[in-house]
């Protein structure tokens, strides 16, 4: 219970955004401004949203995801057609070419947080790994801001 106490301090007076990163392949990743909104439970996916940046000089391809906070953590992309009528679909493999930035945000590429294991709370944080084609991975706190939540700064 002390270890939990000290962690949960720890993670308070971090400050929000940290960036994170580590090589991933020949490029380095950094996974800047994660955040989530609060769930209503377990029935529903969560998400979660941030900016991966390729700072390196060759492209590098994510292929997938993991935490313990859900069964099938996914990248999902939400469209919507012509007719106004939104969908959501799960993405394969993500190349980041060099100095680009992919954004995952409400309404377009997001990580999709399907079989939630425990409700997700307001002020707490859970960690999110990325998965790199060459075997690299990226681990990021994420920050669980509340339910209507529409981004870190507001």
């Amino acid at each position: 219970m002390k270890y939990i106490l000290i962690a949960m301090l720890v993670a308070m007076t971090l400050p929000f955004g940290l960036a994170t990163s580590a090589r991933a392949g020949s490029g380095d990743v950094v996974v800047e401004n994660a955040w989530s909104r609060a769930s209503i439970g377990t029935g529903r996916p969560g998400a979660a949203y941030m900016e991966i940046r390729n700072a390196g000089d060759e492209a590098v391809t994510l292929t997938g995801l993991r935490t313990g906070l859900a069964v099938r953590p996914e990248i999902h992309l939400t469209s919507t057609d012509d007719r106004g009528v939104s969908s959501m679909s799960q993405v394969g493999e993500i190349v980041i070419a060099p100095d680009e930035i992919v954004v995952l945000e409400p309404g377009g590429l997001h990580a999709m947080l399907m079989q939630l294991q425990r409700p997700m709370e307001e002020g707490e944080t859970f960690p999110l790994t990325f998965m790199f084609s060459d075997g690299g991975e990226v681990t990021v706190e994420v920050s669980v801001l509340g339910v209507a939540a529409r981004g870190p700064n507001g």
